[in-house]
C-alpha cells in the first residue's frame, strides 16, 4: 500500500489519488459532467463513469441531492443523544431503520448513539422520540432541537 492509496471501507475497493480527485470534483458540483470531471483529473469520460460507478457500488460515496428540510415542509429537526444497554450496534441498527432517522452513529462519550431526525412538526417529533424510546436496548434519550441551521456543507474534500 502506497502513501496515496488505501482500501475503502473494508470492501476491497482501492482508493487512489485519481478516485479522490473525482470525489472532490463531484463534491464541488454533483451535476458536473463526466467529461468535465475527466478533463480535470486526466481521464476519459468513460473511465470517469466507470470509477464513479465503482465508488458508488462499494459505498465509498453516494450522489444525492441535498435539500433544505424546512423548504420541503419539515419544520422540526433534532439530534438525539441515546444511552443504550446491551448490544449498542444492534440498537443503533434498529434506530437506523426508522425512516425519520437520516443520520445515526455509535459514539464514545455521554451518549452511546447519536441520531438525527427530520420531522414535520412537534407532534411528529414526539412520536419518533417515543418510538425510539421503545426500541430494545434504548435506556434514555436526550433531545437537541435545531433552532437555526448555520452551516451544512458536504464539500470537505478527501484531504
Amino acid at each position: 500500500m502506497t502513501h496515496s492509496a488505501h482500501t475503502g471501507a473494508g470492501n476491497g475497493f482501492t482508493m487512489d489519488a485519481t478516485s479522490k480527485a473525482i470525489i472532490e470534483q463531484l463534491q464541488e458540483d454533483g451535476r458536473r459532467s463526466y467529461a468535465s470531471v475527466g478533463k480535470a483529473v486526466g481521464l476519459s469520460e468513460a473511465a470517469v463513469r466507470q470509477r464513479v460507478q465503482k465508488l458508488v457500488d462499494s459505498k465509498v460515496m453516494q450522489v444525492v441531492a441535498v435539500t433544505d428540510p424546512l423548504q420541503l415542509g419539515f419544520k422540526r429537526q433534532a439530534m438525539l443523544g441515546i444511552r443504550s444497554t446491551g448490544d449498542i450496534i444492534a440498537t443503533a441498527d434498529r434506530i437506523s431503520a426508522l425512516p425519520e432517522v437520516d443520520y445515526c452513529v455509535v459514539v464514545a462519550g455521554p451518549s452511546d448513539i447519536i441520531a438525527e431526525v427530520i420531522c414535520a412538526n412537534d407532534e411528529d417529533l414526539l412520536r419518533i422520540i417515543t418510538e425510539i424510546r421503545a426500541i430494545e436496548g434504548v435506556r434514555e434519550t436526550e433531545t437537541f432541537m435545531y433552532l437555526s441551521l448555520r452551516k451544512q456543507e458536504y464539500n470537505w474534500g478527501t484531504r
